[in-house]
């Protein structure tokens, strides 16, 4: 009996000498970390609104506005290679576009990120809805694990089941302030909301497959593309039911030659010159200029 008492002591000992020092407001120094070795991160209130970029280019509201998203950032570096991280050659390819689309005039740009800061999946989307974009672009590089001589880039659509599921998942939300293409889905019966929207996202889903072939026209022979460039998945990112999204996976962190390709300027410049062309090219079409 004893002999179990004595086990007990040595496993409740540190737990009773912990909760001590907890209760008298004293902290124990923890090894690489120092004393303040709590983290502490303040979280928005439920419900608040979220912080718009920027909007860059013409000021003329009528101009087409495209939204370019950096994938992960902050404390998510996305994947992951030698010596190169996702969010950063992300950030370094949007940017390089951003610059090209300003320089080039007629085109408003915004980014949802111009800094490594962390933002979800859902507030990426609601960026670009919040300002009415015209055109949804995710910037993303892959990883094959310790596969590294796959490379080439691919594009991403919703997938037709995805695209269906998320327009029903919207129109049956509770919030009645939520519009689609500017009209208001608020008063009206749950029959003609699911109709406008699953219209709305039809037109969305046909704009974004659009947009996802031109950027494989006029990237063929100056990107390198994936042998299965085109792909379609359920992605939170292109959920948007009233904008055309795409995802763009640029190549292979994982892959040396990918990766260096993409950090250089001269591959931010290619990606960013066949990207703007063919984002031109796409809100041609949607005015019949």
């Amino acid at each position: 009996m004893w002999h179990r008492l004595q086990i007990a002591l040595v496993f409740l000992a540190p737990v009773a000498l912990i909760g001590g020092l907890y209760l008298l407001g004293l902290a124990l120094p923890v090894p690489h970390l120092g004393r303040d070795y709590v983290i502490r991160m303040p979280l928005p209130a439920a419900g608040a609104a979220i912080g718009l970029p920027p909007i860059e280019g013409p000021t003329d509201p009528t101009r087409p506005l495209v939204v370019i998203d950096a994938g992960h950032g902050g404390h998510d570096p996305g994947a992951v290679g030698e010596g190169f991280r996702e969010k950063t050659l992300a950030l370094g390819l949007v940017r390089a576009l951003r610059d090209r689309l300003l320089r080039d005039g007629g085109v408003r740009v915004a980014l949802t990120r111009d800094d490594d800061r962390f933002l979800v999946l859902e507030e990426r989307v609601a960026i670009a809805r919040a300002l009415g974009a015209d055109l949804f672009l995710s910037v993303h590089a892959d990883s094959a694990g310790e596969k590294n001589e796959v490379s080439g880039a691919s594009v991403y659509t919703l997938s037709e089941r995805a695209s269906s599921e998320a327009a029903a998942r919207f129109a049956a939300r509770e919030n009645s302030a939520d519009q689609v293409n500017g009209v208001p889905l608020a008063g009206r019966s749950a029959n003609v909301n699911s109709i406008l929207v699953e219209l709305s996202q039809r037109r969305s889903s046909e704009g974004s497959a659009g947009f996802a072939s031109l950027i494989l026209r006029e990237g063929e022979g100056v990107l390198r593309f994936h042998p299965q460039a085109r792909r379609a998945a359920s992605l939170a990112v292109l959920r948007a039911p009233d904008v055309p999204s795409v995802l763009y996976e640029a190549g292979f962190v994982t892959n040396p030659e990918d990766a260096d390709r993409l950090a250089s300027p001269e591959g931010r410049e290619r990606f960013a010159t066949v990207m703007a062309r063919a984002i031109r090219i796409h809100f041609a079409r949607q005015t019949g200029a």
